[in-house]
């Protein structure tokens, strides 16, 4: 059973999942190698009292992470969401189409060039991903216009390619950057500054509601191209402004994350199951629901071997791989 897209059906969604996220997120504040009393967090978020360890804890290293993790899942599932339905195909993904591998490439090209230098790293990132969205953009485009399985084949083929130049670049680092890149590579969220928030924060919220603003007509897209011409839709204008949109967000949040996979495609099909297809529901609840996810996986991926932590892209895959083969599963049948 699905919630037709009522302005009060939306509202409904978006109070439940921004419910679970609150309760979510309070819980990763206190687990983790050091447990923190929810008083404690809950003091140490109010700033009542002395400053302490919880404090230090909560406010400067667990805090920090949990919006990062927040808006990295909120960018990636919304960026899928749109890709899917832009594209008419539930196997789209803003990885299927080489973004990450772009921004993969750009952050271990700065490690090779210029050192371990933490600020220049997610500025490659971006810089690359921003690069590979244009290239696969360019050769997407036919006749003027975006062509779907042209641009998917691009994509592929883009990542493909990258793929096999970051292993050739991996073989030129010290063996330290080999595995602070690999780690990197799977999806890592533990290093974050305030810095990166303030910017990173203002930018997913725009290109999430700029997205939003296109839910009708990518509702409309669902159709057909034509049928969707024939309707008063500017095909070309939505396809084109979509797809930089989508791959801009997805661009910054691999810039700051790493790769992390599943998210992006997942998290749309989970979000039909519940609202269904209308973008005026499905949008927000991607946001919301992409956001719950990461963060749920960020804090298992640091407490289960506790000291040590797991790369997050490792635990979103684990989950994710049985969940897609089901939707797959269920989709075929």
């Amino acid at each position: 059973m699905t919630l037709a897209a009522t302005r009060r059906n939306v509202v409904i969604v978006m109070l439940v999942l921004s419910g679970a996220l609150a309760v979510v997120a309070a819980g990763a504040l206190a687990v983790g190698g050091v447990h923190v009393a929810l008083s404690d967090v809950w003091k140490s978020l109010a700033g009542i009292g002395p400053r302490t360890d919880a404090t230090v804890i909560v406010r400067e290293i667990r805090l920090p992470r949990i919006v990062l993790a927040a808006l990295v899942g909120a960018a990636l599932a919304v960026a899928g969401t749109a890709l899917q339905a832009l594209l008419r195909n539930p196997l789209a993904d803003p990885y299927v189409l080489g973004i990450s591998s772009g921004a993969a490439l750009g952050d271990i090209a700065a490690l090779w060039i210029g050192g371990r230098v933490a600020a220049a790293s997610p500025l490659a990132a971006f810089v690359g991903a921003l690069a590979t969205m244009t290239w696969v953009y360019l050769l997407g485009r036919r006749r003027g216009r975006l062509a779907s399985s042209a641009l998917l084949l691009a994509g592929v083929i883009t990542a493909s390619f990258l793929s096999a130049v970051i292993l050739f670049v991996l073989t030129m680092l010290s063996t330290r950057d080999v595995r602070g890149a690999a780690f990197w590579l799977m999806g890592d969220l533990s290093v974050v500054t305030g810095v990166q928030l303030k910017l990173l924060a203002p930018a997913i919220v725009v290109g999430t509601a700029a997205l939003y603003a296109f839910s009708k007509d990518l509702n409309v897209l669902l159709l057909g191209e034509e049928e969707a011409a024939h309707l008063g839709v500017s095909v070309t204008r939505v396809h084109t402004v979509v797809y930089i949109l989508a791959s801009l967000l997805t661009g910054l949040a691999v810039s700051v994350s790493g790769a992390i996979g599943y998210l992006g495609l997942l998290v749309p099909h989970l979000g039909r199951m519940l609202v269904g297809n209308d973008h005026r529901t499905l949008l927000p609840t991607a946001a919301l629901g992409g956001a719950l996810i990461l963060v749920i996986s960020d804090t298992l991926a640091r407490t289960v071997i506790s000291p040590s932590e797991l790369p997050v892209g490792a635990v979103t895959a684990v989950a994710g791989a049985p969940v897609f083969i089901y939707l797959l599963r269920r989709t075929a049948g």
